[in-house]
């Protein structure tokens, strides 16, 4: 061969490894915690700037995040980065004068407030606090801050507090003591410490002494482990905090009693604004001129999936309404428009998350934007900001009119990340489920699917029970890593679930295993009939917490179904279930009361009563640190099969909690799941 051919050869035999090298691969676990995400998005009241985090994550695992800015009124406009110091700054807000914005960050070992220039400079420390600032929302004048910290309701001052962690870290006894429920909560055992309000001036660059706006009293605010600054709102004139709440009482456990409580920003008498209502109320939001306050309530005492329904109080005559009583949807979040007669709101609709405009005085409810899972973020200028996610789209900002037009993609974090990676194709389903009635789902296709080829099923079933396998993108369960893994995957949205109307919400109650597994058989039969790719025979289901549940039910009720199982922190024994959890009222609603006051009901699904039809190889997972659903639930399932000759094996995680959140845990528990259902069926 000539020099020339074999040159030719070489090169071309290059532009074919690299054109190969090019080609995107089937999505797995590694390529998702390697997305970058965006987070802290925050607009400037005049529309015209954006500010948002981006947490990067390189080829090697390493992650840095920093904030950028980009000009929205210029659609050509380029993202600017602002920040580049080590460590995440979050929280982010504008001014009022929209020329600088405020933002938190551990730069100097604890969690404070900085302030940072637009116009150039470096981010100044505006507090210098003894203790985490946890949160914080500015004034409407931007003259005034309220931040959330730690401290003990005893305590007079932040030092007090800081002296106490400090002994009690240097303590050589270890034993906690309590007095009444709850001595534990999600993943922490109580400390006696509380989230307080405290208020401040921001006096240029500094704020003064911050004063603790719920001072002595034993109350979490916001309301922890997953509330934040969205449940605590200054007045429009400045005058007053408003804030969600339970009254101090012994029965924290079992109530969902959060009331709206008003208090002067000095400090002083507080009063509770929804005193009348015994169940949760949620998410103060004025209007800009003070005239309204809209908020969110439930109306059924200890049950923490009602609908939430929009109030609307008005400040000057005191009159209060419910907003669009008619709507059949649970709202989420509450933006006002500018005129305060429009609410911006976004709610669970059909396996989406959707934007809706709600008029304020007829209730009149119009969709704005329903493909995927939408946050709003700011409403300004005829334009909503928000970000979206969906089961193919990791998570951008963007922008729609409030008619629904225009839609802007404003971020693009992972574009060359997610060039290669290959999805399944996906499609909503729908079927006669419980009753005849329409039960909705979803299939993913394998990422590599072939024409006439038939596939192995994953068939996931989500937990809440009241929840949603949707249209989003989740960094724990993802649904398309098993369509990567080259499974058929199958969600479906059984009775119970949210987004369909509440009395489908509601049908679950006091049935955990009755509509719910009759909609998943259902469900399965009709999914196959539909997608003959799909191999009904060659299936594994799996599921946490109520998933978790539906696997050792299956075991029970449905052992003939599948190949394998996974159970990730599954309810195996409801009598212990109930005396070793900690928020009561979640049993005591979906089983009519207490174990000792509804024995029967508690014991007729009860996974336990069933064991000796259990013969599905199942894998079980759990956290130690889960107190939602203790790890002795999995722990028990476990023993019974391998007392029994079942086959099983037993994955813990002892520094996990009802979730996996550590990104190397998430990997090991990827690579046991898929391994487990590998195992189990022919692929």
């Amino acid at each position: 061969m000539k020099k020339s051919s074999v040159l030719f050869a070489l090169v071309a035999a290059g532009m074919a490894t690299s054109a190969l090298a090019a080609e995107p691969t089937p999505f797995n676990v590694q390529q998702l915690v390697n997305l970058n995400k965006v987070h802290s998005a925050a607009v400037s009241n005049d529309g015209k700037n954006l500010v948002y985090g981006v947490k990067v994550v390189d080829e090697k695992g390493e992650a840095s995040s920093d904030l950028y800015l980009l000009d929205l009124s210029n659609k050509n406009a380029k993202p600017k980065q602002l920040t580049a110091a080590a460590g995440t700054e979050h929280d982010v807000s504008f001014s009022a004068d929209g020329q600088s914005i405020y933002f938190l960050a551990s730069r100097t070992g604890s969690s404070q407030l900085y302030q940072l220039a637009l116009n150039g400079g470096e981010a100044i420390a505006v507090t210098d606090l003894p203790l985490d600032v946890n949160g914080y929302k500015l004034s409407q004048d931007g003259k005034q801050v309220v931040m959330t910290m730690r401290v003990f309701p005893e305590c007079k001052d932040l030092a007090c507090s800081k002296d106490k962690f400090t002994a009690i870290d240097e303590s050589k006894t270890s034993g906690r003591e309590y007095k009444q429920l709850m001595v534990r909560h999600w993943d922490t055992w109580e400390d006696h410490a509380r989230n307080h309000l405290f208020v401040a001036q921001l006096n240029g660059k500094k704020i003064t002494e911050p004063t603790n706006v719920t001072a002595n009293r034993d109350t979490e605010t916001p309301p922890k482990p997953f509330s934040g600054m969205e449940e605590v709102t200054f007045t429009p004139d400045g005058k007053f905090v408003v804030y969600s709440a339970k009254a101090p009482s012994r029965d924290q456990a079992w109530t969902t009693n959060y009331d709206l409580w008003q208090v002067p920003v000095a400090g002083g008498e507080t009063i509770n604004l929804t005193e009348a209502n015994t169940a949760w109320d949620s998410q103060p939001t004025f209007s800009a001129d003070g005239r309204y306050l809209a908020y969110l309530a439930m109306t059924k005492p200890g049950y923490e999936a009602d609908r939430y329904r929009i109030m609307l109080r008005d400040n000057v005559t005191g009159q209060e309404k419910e907003v669009a009583p008619l709507w059949d949807r649970s709202a989420s979040s509450l933006n006002f428009s500018a005129d305060g007669r429009t609410l911006y709101v976004t709610a669970q609709d059909v396996g989406q998350v959707t934007i809706f405009e709600v008029n304020t005085q007829f209730g009149d409810v119009r969709p704005i934007y329903n493909q995927g899972s939408n946050s709003l973020i700011a409403v300004t200028n005829n334009k909503l900001i928000f970000q979206k996610s969906s089961l193919v789209e990791p998570g951008d900002l963007y922008s729609v009119t409030a008619e629904g037009e225009q839609l802007t993609k404003l971020t693009d974090v992972n574009k060359d990340k997610l060039a290669n990676i290959k999805f399944g194709e996906f499609e909503q389903f729908n079927f006669k489920g419980w009753n005849d009635e329409t039960v909705h789902g979803y299939w993913i296709k394998p990422a590599n699917y072939e024409e006439g080829k038939q596939y192995p099923i994953a068939y996931l079933v989500h937990g809440g029970p009241q929840g949603s396998f949707g249209n989003g993108f989740s960094g724990r369960w993802n649904a398309q890593l098993w369509a990567g893994a080259g499974y058929g995957v199958v969600m479906v949205d059984f009775h119970g679930s949210t987004g369909y109307g509440q009395a489908f919400t509601d049908s679950i109650g006091k049935d955990w295993g009755g509509k719910p597994l009759e909609d998943l058989k259902k469900g399965m039969a009709s999914v196959t009939a539909q997608q003959p790719w799909l191999d009904a025979n060659n299936a594994c289901a799996l599921g946490g917490s109520y998933g978790g549940y539906m696997m050792n039910w299956f075991q029970g009720q449905w052992n003939d179904g599948f190949k394998c199982l996974v159970n990730h922190a599954g309810l195996f024994d409801m009598r212990s279930m109930y005396y070793v959890t900690e928020e009561l009222w979640f049993p005591e609603y979906e089983f009519g009361g207490s174990y000792d006051k509804n024995k029967e009901l508690f014991e007729k699904f009860n996974p336990v009563n069933y064991v000796e039809n259990w013969k599905t190889p199942m894998l079980v997972i759990h956290g130690e640190k889960d107190y939602r659903v203790p790890y002795g639930q999995g722990l028990a399932a476990y023993t019974y099969m391998q007392r029994n000759g079942i086959p099983s094996e037993l994955l813990v995680f002892p520094d996990e909690n009802h979730w996996i959140l550590n990104q190397d845990n998430l990997q090991q528990w990827y690579k046991n799941v898929l391994g487990w259902m590998d195992r189990w069926t022919a692929k």
